[in-house]
């Protein structure tokens, strides 16, 4: 019998949130028919809500 080979996860995607932001300081992210709001804060922290 052969050895199983271990399936590796996805590995996540990652963005630049410039690239996300396009310039802006906000984007608007869905999800399961929700909005969601991604913001750079006055402080250059990013702050998602619903």
């Amino acid at each position: 019998m052969a050895p199983s080979v271990a399936s590796k996860a996805p590995s996540a995607v990652r963005y630049a949130v410039s690239d996300l932001l396009r310039g802006g300081r906000e984007a608007i992210l869905e999800h399961n028919g929700a909005e969601y709001h991604l913001r750079i804060t006055a402080n250059g922290r990013l702050i998602l809500t619903k």
